[in-house]
């Protein structure tokens, strides 16, 4: 019996089910969880369904862009936790990590050979759509990509909306056909399967299972990998159960001054669960839910206005549909971008209007001019700036308000608009751990005028995209601590 949408379910390859096989394989790319996890659900539908054992095979590859110790220890310690929690369910899990370039090769082929049916994660940015197209043309099984990415389901929307206020009037006429469509918060209680005590040898032994030394976060295991060793390790774990810790602190005791103290670097109002977000670690179905839980709300709560207003539609308190808003209105309408159009990432993808006014202005004399090397040791004039580049450096991080100014600093002190875009990815990608996410570059294209409108006066450099200064920026938010914590 199916449980997973059928909206939520694509077919990447026109292979048929072969029930001759060993087992049903789930290939984990972006849902880096067991629970609250569509695309696991979907593997155990068919696990099921077909009287086969489940594989559940997590792979962390070497040459991926900007691979680096920071982002693979995040991920390790996912596959840690994963580790622990499969290892008394019904499946055989087979975490893998790539120990040089191009090592992985013909492991999904040998792993599929074996297989009934391919499950995986619908992920629409960064290289991984790429390489699920190119993989899943090679198999000669059914491959699924399941949408496990929001409370609205990637294909719900037709087009793509050019603002967060069209976006949120489409969300409150849609969103509450799907909001009863959740995942299960574990898939696999209760399942019954039949067992698969290991994988044939021929697999294990040409690729063998990560080593319990990389689980355990050992540096000198993780210095072998042919990675970047020079983004190192931030003291944030990842994985699920530090995700739901996040989470359930951030609930508990930060959310009701979230709409007070959430632009204020100085206190800790935000969630601090996008990077869990981005890596999977945790849902965004699981973080409503807790949520909803806290103010006790249902579906009967929602407002039946479709206006686009970004508080009273929910029917919860202010500092819900505050967070609610961030979680879920801006968070999706970067998926509803990067599933439509692979030039999510590029200038020539900015709106008619900003392309113009930025190009009206991309001679004005600039006060100054850094290189990339410069902005990436935080050497400008500019202390917040500075620090803001200094926390991105050591925490993998820069507070939400202040990412914004950074942006904005940047278009200002590069020689044109296309090199401020190429700075901010990559100093993004390369030391946020929540890079190379939808909603990162949501975040950097608005600095150039995506999902904004012109602004008045138009200004040197700006034209009419939106402008923001330091001295501002200290007038309004505390910065005091922050500038004296993040000295470069």
């Amino acid at each position: 019996m199916r449980t997973v949408p059928s909206i939520r379910i694509r077919k990447a390859n026109e292979a048929p089910v072969n029930p001759k096989g060993d087992y049903a394989l789930y290939w984990v790319i972006a849902f880096r969880r067991p629970q609250w996890n569509f695309s696991l659900q979907r593997a155990v539908e068919w696990a099921t369904e077909l009287k086969k054992p489940l594989v559940v095979f997590e792979a962390l590859r070497s040459g991926y862009p900007w691979a680096c110790d920071r982002l693979h220890q995040f991920i390790l310690d996912g596959m840690a936790d994963n580790a622990q929690r499969f290892e008394k369910s019904p499946v055989l899990y087979y975490p893998y990590v790539e120990p040089g370039h191009d090592e992985d090769k013909g492991l999904l082929a040998a792993l599929a050979k074996k297989a009934c049916v391919v499950i995986t994660d619908d992920y629409p940015a960064f290289f991984i759509p790429r390489m699920l197209m190119a993989a899943s043309k090679k198999l000669a099984v059914l491959v699924e990509a399941i949408d496990s990415n929001g409370l609205l389901p990637l294909r719900a929307a037709d087009k793509i909306h050019p603002t967060a206020y069209a976006f949120r009037r489409f969300l409150q006429r849609q969103l509450p056909t799907y909001l009863s469509d959740k995942p299960k918060d574990n898939p696999l209680k209760g399942v019954k399967l039949p067992p698969l005590n290991a994988l044939p040898n021929g697999i294990t032994t040409k690729w063998p299972a990560v080593s319990s030394a990389l689980l355990r976060g050992e540096p000198k295991a993780l210095a072998d990998i042919p990675i970047d060793h020079d983004v190192g390790v931030v003291e944030r774990r990842g994985g699920p159960r530090e995700a739901d810790r996040v989470m359930k602190g951030f609930v508990e005791k930060r959310l009701p001054l979230y709409p007070e103290n959430r632009n204020h670097p100085d206190e800790e109002g935000a969630s601090g669960l996008s990077p869990y977000l981005h890596f999977g670690h945790i849902s965004v179905h699981e973080v409503f839910h807790c949520i909803a839980e806290k103010e006790v709300w249902s579906l009967e709560d929602l407002s039946q206005k479709a206006t686009g207003g970004r508080s009273g539609w929910w029917g919860m308190s202010e500092a819900a549909e505050a967070f609610l808003d961030e979680l879920i209105t801006w968070r999706e309408l970067g998926y509803n971008m990067t599933w439509q159009s692979d030039a999510y990432d590029r200038y020539e993808s900015l709106p008619d209007w900003a392309l113009k006014t930025l190009a009206d202005h991309k001679k004005d004399k600039r006060p100054y001019v850094y290189t990339l090397d410069q902005f990436e040791t935080a050497q400008t004039h500019d202390d917040l700036w500075n620090a803001a580049q200094t926390e991105l450096l050591l925490e993998g991080r820069i507070h939400n308000y202040l990412r914004m100014l950074w942006g904005k600093k940047i278009l200002e002190w590069t020689a044109s608009p296309k090199d401020a875009l190429e700075v901010m990815m990559q100093l993004n990608n390369k030391y946020a751990l929540d890079g190379r996410d939808p909603n990162s570059y949501s975040g950097i294209m608005w600095v150039l005028g995506r999902y904004d409108r012109p602004w008045g006066p138009e200004r040197r450099i700006f034209g009419k995209v939106r402008y923001m200064s330091s001295q501002n920026t200290a007038r309004k938010v505390r910065v005091r601590e922050y500038l004296e914590k993040y000295k470069p």
